[in-house]
């Protein structure tokens, strides 16, 4: 039995107050070469299963939400339940593919079963095969989800010997028992925060340091959630959902950083941008300026802690400058912006108001995370997340994986949500949309890659610039 960290649980209780949202994150792999059999790739998953525990584990609600959820295992496990197959209608492209993904994420993980899903998707055309792969977000973020491939998938066609399955399925508590432990923890709560506060007592002058920054980076993050500028991007949500995805090259997005400075997720952000500018103007809204706040997840883990398979984020809230149109110029106000977040450290603040969890007895925290999402959302309008995928090949059953791309999903007011994943040169921008409100999601996916393409041209005009004449 493990308890669910703060954050994770956050999701569990947000999901639970929102009807219209599903809080599973998920991805899709593209494979090149002819799909493998149900069977047989049924067999390669339970060759890898010891290397994942959590995937044997369902939720457990704490009786009287005394406690967080706990993570129990499941002792009628069936793979077969979670790894399921289907096809898509001919010509099975881009547009089967994405309707495909748009029905599986609108549908809620059932709680009864451990929270994850592979979907074997066949008849996608050259030649090509797919894996879905859903998961809740109260298991894993963006980082512990993408390292997962690399326990289920291999470095090379061959495929790799797989450690022997020799896991335990241990008894269920009773609900006397987690009854007891929650009771205890919070018994022990007092205990907890006052060691803490010794702590920081016995280091003032770094206690009242941090305690500075980190008002500071909170009065900016709460400036930051002031209410957005009104729009049709913003307001309420059905539960379906639209899917779509852009593509780039990682070279010409690095070759457009070293030109006009600053970091592949500033020139990134700055595309997502073209594209909302794109998408505003394609409805006859005029960009203006706190138009598009975007909630900016940001990764805390320490190098080599990427398969602790849980929530380890921090916040930025950003804006998104659609009311620039020169691209060059929406890269300038990018780059500002996310240098001064940092100078002030705004993630740090979210970190430390995410970190009041753990001295905040579970029913209270609880019931803030409930009454948080009954509250109207009108400061953050979009989500925007950036994840590092693998930059080597893989293979599934000698299969080369051939393209990776993300979801990330979408609540409350926010009716669009856009991710980044990249594989090898490769970065792809998967948007979720609300099905009624966006049905033009291809000009944000196609304003997107044309935001890439102008600071591509850019990029190029100010290297040439740059040449000495000879």
């Amino acid at each position: 039995m493990e308890r669910l960290k703060p954050m994770d649980a956050q999701f569990i209780d947000a999901e639970d107050q929102d009807a219209n949202a599903s809080f599973a994150i998920a991805s899709i792999a593209i494979f090149g070469g002819p799909p493998p059999s149900y069977e047989e790739f049924l067999r390669s998953i339970q060759r890898r299963l010891p290397d994942v525990p959590i995937y044997r584990r369902k939720l457990r609600t704490v009786p009287f939400r005394l406690g967080p959820p706990v993570w129990v295992d499941d002792p009628d496990f069936d793979l077969r339940y979670h790894v399921r197959q289907t096809a898509l209608p001919p010509p099975g492209r881009d547009n089967e593919l994405r309707a495909l993904v748009a029905r599986v994420m609108a549908q809620r993980l059932d709680r009864d079963y451990p929270l994850w899903e592979y979907w074997l998707v066949q008849g996608l055309s050259d030649q090509r095969w797919a894996l879905v792969s859903k998961m809740h977000h109260a298991m894993v973020d963006g980082v512990s989800g993408t390292d997962l491939y690399r326990v289920i998938l291999d470095a090379t066609p061959e495929t790799a010997p797989s450690a022997t399955d020799i896991s335990r399925v241990g008894s269920p508590p009773s609900a006397l028992w987690l009854t007891t432990q929650a009771a205890v923890n919070m018994m022990l709560l007092p205990a907890k925060t006052a060691l803490a506060l010794a702590s920081a007592a016995a280091q003032p002058e770094r206690s009242v340091r941090q305690l500075r920054q980190t008002a500071h980076a909170a009065a900016k993050l709460t400036a930051g959630t002031w209410p957005a500028a009104i729009s049709s991007l913003s307001g309420p949500i059905g539960r379906q959902r639209r899917y779509a995805w852009a593509r780039a090259s990682l070279t010409d997005v690095k070759d457009v950083k070293r030109a006009l400075g600053g970091t592949v997720n500033d020139v990134v952000l700055a595309a997502i941008s073209s594209g909302f500018r794109a998408l505003l103007i394609n409805r006859c809204e005029n960009p203006k300026p706190h138009m598009v706040p975007s909630l900016i997840p940001v990764s805390t883990r320490a190098s080599g802690e990427q398969s602790i398979y849980e929530n380890r984020v921090s916040l930025l809230v950003a804006e998104l400058p659609v009311h620039i149109a020169d691209p060059v110029e929406r890269l300038e106000f990018i780059k500002a912006e996310i240098s001064e977040l940092k100078a002030v450290k705004e993630a740090t603040a979210a970190e430390a108001l995410i970190a009041l969890g753990r001295f905040t007895p579970y029913p209270i925290a609880s019931r803030i995370v409930r009454l948080a999402y009954r509250l109207p959302q009108h400061g953050i309008v979009t989500v925007t997340t950036n994840v590092p995928g693998p930059p080597v090949p893989l293979y599934c059953l000698g299969r080369k994986l051939v393209e990776l791309i993300p979801y990330v999903p979408i609540a409350t007011t926010l009716r669009t949500g856009v991710s980044i994943f990249s594989y090898c040169d490769q970065l792809t921008f998967g948007i979720t949309a609300d099905y009624a409100s966006t049905p033009d999601i291809d000009v944000l996916a196609h304003g997107i890659e044309s935001g890439v393409l102008e600071l591509r041209k850019a990029a190029k005009a100010a290297a040439s610039s740059a040449r000495p004449v000879r």
